[in-house]
């Protein structure tokens, strides 16, 4: 009994404590925002203190920068929510069960500045601010540019909280800390682009091309952002960058795009030039095959939906390959490669990967995409093919290195990718002679298993899930029907093939000093 009213007595103590928590300093400094006049004020702050409810501000704005298409903004918005989703569920769940701080009095602040619905949760921390600074300090991470933007709004929310009279001022302090610590523990798991070692190697000699003189740059109007002002836009950029260089926009009636970039690439290297290309993934992967066969460097000018290799290369913008075609920076890179072996494969071509090659699941995924997406537009594309894959898909079974496997999925990443759970991220280094080979098994309760993998962030002890570092990869007897994908593209696999790389096979522009976090 005696243990029990001890007990009891101790809640009592800290509940009296909570409530006597409030200093004298942090109650003066409540009062004198309550009972200031701050012109133009109350009609701002209490809509942007109620914007910010359940994070649906930091949303809308994580949602406008992505939708701008620049990879450094997509990553900022990226580890914003990030690091606001881990900010929010450490201050919802742990912190503010652990105090508790009444809300404060509020018959010192105005009735045009109380809020119309009152929070019940306590008040210590504040939620808002720790949301607020995490996602400004998260995209600042990645982008200064993107913190200098989105400081002030995030410093009026954690302000307005005050205003508004739901919480003291040393209630919003610790937001805060708790938000930039929440950004910083998200940068620790994933670094940022600035904090990983620089990708591809090894340098080499490129022509330095003054004003572009002999470069000659064909356009894709067909890729991810070519949409008419955007292309005109880039055409226009181009111009005036590179004053001296062929701009080459394919027409459809000009023929594949194979053909113009075969007919540029003899050009050029006639002329002791190089080959530039305007376009997402799949266009400079045909690019890339031409540049190989006429032994003329690639200048990538990335204005795809995702850029992969662009990015993992370092080249983000039109900016930075323009700097590395006037300085004659470049380096070399390995090529994949699919080779078709066995019956029927004699004079069948190979097929050059820069990013990826995968059977299984994600062919179907993509043909399911380039299905719907014109009539949907693509990510409502990709989430309703996810879905319809994830019902209706099988696994495939074929030999790999002369064993037999049933496999959900078959990927080979050109060189090594660093990973957040299942998902390739990353390459370190693009010219390091492997592949980076990984294979979800079929079976029993294969997808479930792979699933629970996957959301709990342990993939690689998962039974049904093996990857591996292999300089070559041998497979045979896939059924009929087995498609294959490759750097976005997906046509029918053959049923045997072997794939291996082409080691520093390709010269590519990239500056010599990578994109810094701007």
């Amino acid at each position: 009994m005696s243990v029990r009213r001890h007990a009891l007595f101790g809640q009592a103590q800290n509940k009296r404590r909570n409530q006597r928590w409030p200093s004298g300093v942090d109650r003066f400094l409540f009062h004198r925002v309550a009972s200031r006049h701050w012109p133009g004020a109350d009609g701002v702050l209490p809509r942007l203190s109620r914007s910010a409810d359940h994070g649906r501000l930091w949303f809308g704005i994580a949602g406008a920068m992505w939708a701008l298409g620049q990879p450094r903004s997509r990553r900022a918005a990226a580890r914003g929510v990030a690091s606001l989703a881990l900010a929010s569920a450490t201050v919802n769940t742990v912190v503010k069960g652990s105090f508790g701080r009444d809300r404060p009095v509020l018959h010192a602040v105005p009735l045009v500045r109380r809020l119309t619905k009152q929070p019940i949760t306590t008040s210590f921390p504040s939620g808002h601010s720790a949301s607020a600074a995490a996602f400004t300090v998260g995209a600042a991470l990645e982008s200064r540019r993107w913190g200098a933007v989105l400081a002030p709004v995030a410093a009026s929310v954690a302000f307005s909280r005050v205003y508004t009279g739901v919480h003291y001022p040393s209630d919003v302090v610790a937001g805060v800390a708790l938000g930039a610590g929440a950004a910083f523990a998200v940068r620790g798991l994933v670094p940022t682009r600035s904090q990983l070692p620089p990708p591809a190697r090894p340098r080499t000699d490129a022509p330095a091309l003054t004003g572009g003189d002999g470069l000659t740059v064909v356009v894709n109007p067909g890729s991810g952002q070519g949409a008419p002002p955007v292309l005109a836009e880039q055409v226009r950029q181009l111009r005036a960058a590179l004053p001296k260089a062929e701009v080459v926009v394919h027409e459809e009636d000009a023929g594949p795009l194979t053909r113009v970039l075969e007919a540029a690439a003899a050009d050029v290297a006639a002329r002791g030039g190089a080959l530039g290309v305007c376009g997402g993934d799949g266009t400079v992967n045909a690019a890339a095959g031409v540049a190989m066969r006429y032994g003329v460097p690639l200048a990538v000018l990335p204005s795809g939906t995702f850029n992969h290799f662009a990015g993992d290369l370092g080249v983000e913008s039109f900016e930075d390959t323009f700097g590395a075609v006037v300085t004659g920076s470049a380096v070399r890179v390995d090529v994949g490669r699919m080779t078709p072996r066995g019956q029927g494969a004699v004079g069948a071509a190979a097929v050059h990967f820069l990013n990826t090659f995968s059977i299984g699941s994600y062919p179907d995924l993509v043909r399911a995409r380039e299905r719907w997406a014109p009539r949907i537009g693509s990510p409502p594309a990709v989430l309703l093919g996810a879905v319809h894959v994830l019902r209706t898909s099988r696994p495939a079974t074929a030999e790999v290195n002369g064993r037999r496997r049933s496999m959900w999925l078959l990927f080979a990443g050109n060189g090594t990718y660093r990973s957040v759970g299942l998902a390739p991220v990353r390459r370190y280094d693009l010219a390091d002679g492997l592949l980076d080979v990984r294979i979800a098994h079929g079976g029993r309760f294969a997808r479930t298993r792979l699933l629970a993998a996957a959301v709990t962030g342990f993939p690689r002890h998962s039974p049904v899930y093996r990857a591996a570092g292999v300089p070559t990869l041998r497979v045979s007897g896939l059924p009929a029907g087995t498609h294959l994908a490759y750097d976005g593209e997906v046509a029918p696999a053959p049923s045997e093939f072997v794939l291996d790389k082409e080691v520093e096979a390709l010269t590519v522009y990239r500056p010599t000093e990578l994109p810094s976090d701007m």
